[in-house]
């Protein structure tokens, strides 16, 4: 951080610091899962959680548990904590926890894309969409019927607008697409990303550029394995990897 960086710190994010640290002190240690790894059934484990700071999240749940309905209130406590740190943010904080939920709203369209196309009542399918990737005009896409109500909905009403005008268009709606449409946002979103981390500077980008860094160099990685044995070409191939990463040629 700059010199005097600290001075103001607490004026705006202070509090938010502190609700994290918490967090974070609630962490399972490696004794917990020792002792996890010691359960024999899914009633010991929510036996042992209920000693964390996990608390009695399975308490209302009957027997038998099942191991969906210990992930999906895992993943609800996940939500409920990253929302209260969402709703308390300002900005420039709050842009940056908007970009955290980027990845899982380009999955959440690409599911509603796959499920138009497929005649699936999209209503259903947002149910099935990860909660951190939703957001507040979601209901509006439950209206389309066909691909093209469906990208003139995406293009007016959601986050995720800008890049579906600049590089995905009606055309592209198609079964072959859906995986490259899935890459291109995602190029476009990481690149988008640390450009407004390299804005921010200090801490924030000298921590984030690692990370986008290597997660472009991922998504790098699995496109071309993913590409062999495809129709997909060499320069359709070049034109899906990240723009960013240590694996981009100087």
């Amino acid at each position: 951080m700059a010199p005097g960086g600290m001075l103001a710190f607490n004026v705006d994010d202070g509090f938010l610091e502190a609700i994290v640290r918490g967090y974070r002190a609630g962490i399972l240690t490696s004794n917990d899962y020792v002792n996890l790894c010691q359960c024999e059934t899914l009633e010991d484990l929510r036996m042992h959680l209920t000693s964390t700071d996990y608390g009695n999240f399975l308490a209302n749940e009957p027997a038998p548990l099942a191991t969906a309905t210990i992930a999906e209130h895992l993943t609800k406590k996940l939500v409920d904590e990253f929302r209260a740190l969402r709703v308390q943010a300002i900005e420039p904080l709050g842009k940056f926890l908007d970009y955290l939920t980027y990845p899982y709203m380009i999955d959440n369209l690409v599911l509603l894309i796959t499920g138009t196309l497929h005649n699936r009542d999209i209503s259903e399918l947002i149910d099935k969409c990860h909660p951190l990737g939703l957001f507040d005009s979601m209901a509006s896409l439950c209206i389309a019927s066909t691909p093209e109500e469906l990208y003139r909905e995406i293009v007016v009403d959601t986050p995720l607008a800008p890049y579906f005008q600049e590089l995905v268009s009606l055309d592209d709606l198609t079964d072959l697409n859906i995986e490259i449409i899935r890459n291109t946002l995602y190029k476009a979103y990481l690149k988008d990303f640390l450009q407004f981390c390299d804005k921010m500077g200090g801490a924030t980008k000298e921590i984030m550029t690692d990370i986008l860094l290597f997660e472009a160099d991922r998504r790098a990685i699995n496109i071309t394995l993913n590409s062999f044995g495809t129709d997909l070409t060499r320069e359709e191939r070049a034109r899906l990897l990240p723009d960013i990463g240590l694996l981009v040629p100087e």
